[in-house]
């Protein structure tokens, strides 16, 4: 996209909120999530003048991570508004999730005004230290401008940000004086900056050279996808094939290539059966993942005999394992580069089908009593959603112990998932965002009791939308993994007990509807009959029943 122009201020010199607003629209941006306070105010009249919609959350923390599920759901960058002081620290661990995931994410909010002495004075809502430092701790770009004039330079540079390379949380602060300060009057004729939408490079020849000699050099190989790897699902089951290689993802990679493909074994990179099949591969292909502690849920081990990757961030080819054949590009244009020089391979490959399915055995075997608490609840999901359905799912057992690895998804479906920073209470607000981002396909939320109460009071902010919302919740009294690692290392287990409260009434209070689901049947038809109603529907599962 080239420079834009905008004419969002009807006369005279712009203000700058009104740079804001004309900046995110010539962005491509139409919905913001956040609340208005004293000190935002200007910025949502501007959003409003702008024609950009606004979803007002119940708490900042639900607004970002609304607005990360967009992202992550129509592909295009979510954007946040907080006020000053507090209201951006209850969004930091929504931005550190978002730049955990790689998922871009714009929070923008007022600061101290340009004056502000460095000493204290009490102004609403100070902060001891820097909102810009402060948040440059948890998202990949932090900006403070001190012009109106930069208030579009800053927003091009976010954008630019999420379009090169791995994109992350960012954060711009407008001193507060700026949004109501005119700017200079020429901003109206010269519009405002709009970030370029690169061509991604493609990888070095030499290093695909490599890549393809280890490749058809290899007796055994292996694929491993990560959440980069999203936009080249076709591609990536196109390299299964033709390698004859089984595939294994992280929780963000899962459902690229279909869970019902013969040769997927599904979220499986943390098993530690799988881990040791892996490093005996002749090569592994790793695609958009880190390979990090939160992939392989304890210190990484080694991939492969011969490990190549490919990612759009450089930084990746030397973190946990280095790479031996570095592609740094996109996910679809280094698979097509290898797919361009890689031959044919008569299909179906018997021999890595059963080895596909002996994977998900020796994933699946040592925790069978455990997750068979869920299997049958999630089996009743899967026949009730639709392949297309979207599941937002918190840092629960339930979540990542129950839905990562045996409710199956295909490319069209996806199951957003808070990985590497853990937050809880993501699944509830994020399912909020997921609506907003489509439309017209089906959001289910998966949670823990637990997790829900960080977050429950969005319950209101799904009654606002109107759209049919089913909330999931597993009900174990408490802290489920933490009063379990606690009874491991012997101590006290009662700090992670929680007096659960009637979370269906809650939900009724709210304006939606709850009710309670014994049987795998009761929750199908739960489900169903909530597919078709207005507001939020908390369906809760006992600890008996599960």
């Amino acid at each position: 996209m080239a420079q834009g122009m905008t004419t969002d201020w009807a006369s005279g010199p712009a203000t700058g909120a009104d740079v804001l607003a004309a900046g995110l629209r010539a962005h491509g941006v139409t919905r913001t999530f956040g609340i208005p306070g004293t000190h935002n105010l200007p910025i949502f009249a501007g959003l409003s003048r702008s024609g950009i919609g606004n979803i007002t959350t119940r708490h900042e923390q639900g607004a970002g991570y609304a607005a990360d599920a967009y992202a992550r759901v129509c592909g295009q960058p979510g954007v946040a508004i907080t006020t000053s002081g507090p209201a951006l620290l209850n969004i930091a661990a929504a931005a550190g999730q978002a730049n955990s995931d790689s998922v871009p994410l714009l929070v923008v909010s007022p600061g101290m005004p340009l004056g502000h002495p460095m000493l204290r004075s009490g102004f609403l809502h100070e902060m001891r230290g820097s909102q810009r430092l402060a948040m440059a701790q948890v998202a990949g770009l932090s900006l403070r401008v001190s012009s109106v004039a930069e208030i579009g330079v800053a927003l091009a540079r976010a954008f630019g940000y999420f379009r090169r390379g791995r994109p992350g949380a960012a954060y711009i602060e407008i001193p507060v004086d700026l949004l109501d300060a005119a700017g200079d009057s020429s901003a109206r004729a010269s519009g405002v900056p709009v970030a370029p939408e690169p061509e991604p490079a493609a990888a070095g020849p030499a290093d695909v050279a490599r890549a393809v000699s280890l490749l058809r050099g290899a007796g055994t190989a292996a694929i491993v996808l990560g959440g980069g790897a999203r936009r080249a699902a076709a591609e990536c089951a196109e390299l299964a094939e033709r390698l004859g290689a089984p595939v294994v993802t992280t929780a963000n990679g899962k459902g690229i290539v279909p869970e019902s493909h013969p040769l997927s074994a599904g979220v499986a990179l943390h098993s530690p059966a799988v881990q040791r099949w892996l490093a005996c591969r002749d090569v592994v292909v790793a695609i958009g993942s880190e390979l990090a502690e939160s992939d392989f849920w304890r210190q990484p081990t080694r991939l492969g005999r011969a490990l190549v990757r490919i990612d759009i961030d450089p930084d990746q080819m030397y973190s946990g394992q280095t790479a031996d054949a570095p592609l740094v590009t996109d996910a679809r244009a280094g698979v097509r580069q290898l797919l361009a020089r890689l031959p044919p391979r008569p299909r179906p490959d018997a021999s890595a089908q059963a080895t596909a399915r002996g994977l998900i055995d020796a994933r699946d075997a040592p925790n069978r009593a455990r997750d068979a608490r869920w299997v049958p609840y999630l089996r009743a999901l899967r026949q009730v959603l639709a392949a297309d359905a979207v599941i937002t799912s918190d840092s629960a057992m339930c979540c990542y112990y129950g839905a990562l690895p045996h409710l199956p998804l295909g490319p069209e479906g996806r199951l957003l998932h808070p990985t590497g920073f853990g937050t809880l209470g993501f699944a509830l607000p994020a399912a909020i965002g997921a609506l907003a981002a489509d439309g017209q396909r089906q959001v289910l939320a998966l949670s823990g009791d637990g997790g829900l109460q960080f977050t429950i009071q969005e319950l209101g902010t799904a009654a606002d939308t109107g759209r049919p919302l089913p909330v999931v919740v597993f009900d174990n009294g408490g802290y489920g993994e933490i009063r379990a690692e606690m009874a491991e290392r012997g101590q006290d287990p009662r700090p992670a007990d929680l007096s659960t409260p009637d979370l269906a009434q809650i939900s009724r209070a709210y304006g939606g509807y709850g009710c309670t689901a014994a049987t795998p049947a009761d929750l199908a038809a739960a489900v169903r009959e909530a597919l078709g109603r207005p507001g939020p529907s908390v369906v809760v599962i006992p600890e008996q029943s599960s």
